[in-house]
């Protein structure tokens, strides 16, 4: 006899946690996050910084404390002295994690950050979330691309579990890393869930930068851009809400 979960996962560009007013406010990037209900959140643009006396300053830390969530982060390079990348929080059990490189000659070093969460259906099916943040020059997303795709990253022979990768794709048209990434995987159309195929900026969406692939054997019920007050402000960009049926027989 099969059974199924859902699964809510949420990519969100934090934009270190600047919102729109620039003021640096961590707490208020937690409580957006804290709105969606999400189990597994993947971040990008978060700084790390360790500072006893301000706890805020360590903003993957921060937010997870304030969710009650596990943390972990992605170091691509330093930033105020602290680590700066993707994080990914989460309130299921974590099996493994690991972070690529996938910088691309002298460009801003960028990373894909990996991290296997468990469920609780029997046999505890594992969900590899695959948080990434390409470039922004053509070129430089066409290598990160290939590079997903290879056999250490997406098609690792390891990975027995379903996939689904999310971020900041910074690509809205349909460049060689988005044609790579559909051929591999099904892409979620934002055009069947949003009146609006276009996601950056929150306020006024002008392009599409955010995306959300995700392997046939999982079902997309739900696709949302959480749209409340606090989140308008919090980021230039808001977060993508993907809700996913799993099942096991």
């Amino acid at each position: 006899m099969s059974e199924s979960r859902t699964v809510r996962v949420v990519t969100y560009n934090v934009h270190k946690c600047q919102g729109l007013d620039r003021r640096v406010r961590p707490a208020r990037i937690a409580s957006v996050l804290r709105e969606t209900g999400a189990d597994v959140i993947a971040l990008q643009e978060v700084v790390s910084v360790e500072d006893d006396a301000r706890r805020e300053l360590h903003q993957a830390r921060f937010i997870a404390e304030e969710l009650g969530f596990e943390f972990h982060i992605g170091e691509n390079r330093k930033h105020a002295g602290g680590a700066y990348g993707n994080v990914v929080l989460t309130r299921l059990p974590v099996e493994d994690c690991r972070n690529y490189d996938i910088t691309w000659r002298w460009r801003e070093p960028r990373g894909c950050l990996r991290v296997d969460v468990r469920t609780d259906l029997p046999g505890e099916p594992v969900l590899h979330l695959f948080n990434v943040h390409l470039g922004t020059a053509f070129i430089e997303r066409r290598h990160q691309g290939r590079r997903l795709v290879s056999e250490d990253v997406l098609r690792d022979g390891r990975l027995a579990g379903p996939r689904v990768v999310l971020g900041d794709f910074n690509e809205w048209t349909h460049g060689l890393a988005s044609r790579l990434l559909g051929e591999e995987l099904r892409s979620a159309d934002v055009r069947q869930h949003l009146r609006t195929r276009r996601t950056y900026p929150g306020a006024f969406p002008l392009l599409h930068l955010d995306h959300v692939y995700y392997d046939s054997g999982l079902e997309l019920e739900r696709l949302a851009l959480h749209r409340s007050r606090t989140a308008l402000v919090a980021s230039d960009h808001l977060p993508l809400v993907a809700d996913f049926r799993l099942r096991t027989e």
